[in-house]
Formats: C-alpha cells, structure tokens, sequence
C-alpha cells in the first residue's frame, strides 16, 4: 500500500501566502518609475512656437545638467491649459505671466514662486496703432479715451501684458471695453499676433508687452511705417517661475531651493546661459515671493478674472 504524501499544514499554507502578498505589495510600491523622476517644465504661449522651442530646449539642458535630474519641456496650446497642466501635476515647473501664476497658485495650495527676470520688477505694456487710425502718441493716461469707439485687439484672454494691466489702466482713466468699436475688444491670441493683426489693419490698436514688440523691432518683423507706439503704461510685475509644491517629496529634500539656485546661477558666462539670457530677454533671474503678486492679484479680482 503507497504511502500518503503529507499535506501541507495550514500555518505553512498562510506564510505561502503572506509571503506572495508581500512580495506583490513589494512590486507595485517598489522603485518609483523613470518617468516619475522627470523634472516637466511648461510655460505659457505668449510667443510664436518655433521661438518657445528653442528657448526651452536650452534652458531644459541647462537644468539638466545642473540638478542631475532629467527635465523635459512640455507645451501646452493656450495659458489656460498651462495653469489646468500645472494643478494636475503635468508640468512641475512653469513660466506664468502675473495673472496666470496667481491663478496656478490659488488652484494649487502651497506652489511656490521661485524667481522672475530682472526686467520683470518693472514691467510695462505699449498700445500700439495702425497709421492709418489717425491716432498719435500720448503721453498721459487721461487721453487713453482716444481709444473709445476704436477697433482694438488684446493678445490672450488671460494675459498679464497683454489683456489685465492695459485694460486695469484703462479702466482707471474712465474706458470700459463696451466703449470700443463692435460693443468689445478682440483676443489676437499671442503678443505677436497682435501686432501682426494691427499691423495688417484688421485692428486700428493692440496692447501687448513691451519686451515682445522690442524683439520684434529687433529682428526686422515690424514695418515702422504702418504700426507705432502711442503709449506705454506705468511698471508693474509680471513674469515669474511657479514650482509645484510636492517637488521635494518626489525628488528629496531640499529639491524645491536647488530649482531656484539653478535658476540664478544662469548667467552669460557661458554660451548656453547667453543663449537663454538672449531669448528670454533678461540680463538675469532674481529672487522672487509670492507676496510680489498680490497687486496682481488684487487687479484681477477687480476685472473679474479672478473669483
């Protein structure tokens, strides 16, 4: 007669199983994924896409290399999407205008403003006007109601430079946007397209930032003689770096200051640093708070783009 081969006894049974169920809980909460370890830097499309391209690639290298991290830069098509990009964890660090870094912020509990440009303490905007308007410089706020009854065309919707503060500033000198031609402003989309769009004499005025129509004098895209300047407002703040708030608890302590440290140490000295100065149009990044935008803020609330 064989002999009955033994059955396990049930205290062997449950080690078998505790160990299976340890080891699955190991697998699915084991190495954090090479994806996960991925910096993902955004900004907001203020300019043409092919310029945004290349200043970002060189400032993701740049970044690389100094926080040994890797850093991808991931385009977003309109500034809404980058605030809803940022709230949701999809972009870590994102270059905001004023009003966009102020929405990201309040949708986002803890984000961190890290630093802005030296040009962007004292920001300003330009009305600009097509020749064939009529209209002229002015060098007072009061006569921004020369503006009433015009064909005038802002760059995005939620645009600091190129929609809030021309519009805060138009506001404090008595022109409401039901006063221009159509019963309302257009929205160009981008501080270039504005000024294409005045230029082409689709709009009798645009307002857009002043950095923007700079660089575009520079590299020969405006005809002089068929679009100027007619003002430029008082300085305000504007551009500035948002880092998400669990930076460092994805990538150590102390993370979150590293970013901010790699943001100023980029300087000219070397020909990437020059590059990325170049394109960003700063001489350097500075430190910067979130207490800097409260004015913003406050414009925001008062315009209604912020509830």
């Amino acid at each position: 007669m064989p002999t009955q081969k033994p059955r396990p006894s049930l205290v062997a049974r449950l080690l078998t199983g505790i160990t299976i169920a340890t080891a699955l809980a190991s697998c699915s909460s084991g190495p954090v994924s090479t994806e996960s370890q991925v910096l993902h830097v955004g900004a907001i499309p203020d300019q043409n896409p092919e310029k945004l391209n290349r200043l970002y690639s060189s400032l993701s290298d740049e970044l690389s290399d100094q926080l040994k991290v890797p850093v991808e830069y991931v385009p977003v098509s309109n500034y809404p999407a980058a605030v809803t990009a940022f709230r949701t964890g999809s972009l870590d660090l994102v270059w905001f205008g004023g009003l966009t870094g102020v929405q990201a912020r309040l949708q986002t509990p803890g984000a961190k403003v890290l630093a802005q440009r030296d040009i962007d303490a004292k920001f300003t905007s330009v009305f600009i006007a097509n020749g064939a308007s009529g209209l002229r410089p002015f060098s007072k706020g009061d006569q921004l109601t020369n503006l009433k009854g015009r064909r005038l065309s802002f760059g995005s919707e939620s645009s600091t430079s190129g929609r809030l503060m021309p519009q805060y500033f138009m506001s404090q000198n008595g022109v409401s946007t039901d006063e221009f031609a159509g019963g309302a402003p257009g929205f160009s989309g981008s501080h270039d397209a504005t000024i294409a769009v005045v230029q082409s004499g689709a709009y009798e005025v645009g307002a857009l930032n002043e950095q923007v129509w700079k660089s575009n004098l520079e590299d020969g895209r405006v005809d002089p003689n068929k679009v100027s300047v007619i003002w430029r407002t008082p300085p305000y703040v504007d551009y500035h770096w948002v880092a998400r708030p669990d930076l460092d608890e994805r990538f150590g302590k102390g993370f979150t200051n590293k970013v901010q440290t790699a943001l100023l140490a980029i300087t000219a000295d070397t020909p990437r640093g020059e590059t990325i100065l170049e394109l960003f149009g700063a001489a350097e990044f500075i430190p910067a708070q979130n207490s800097d935008y409260d004015k913003i803020e406050a414009v925001g609330r008062q315009l209604g783009k912020i509830r």
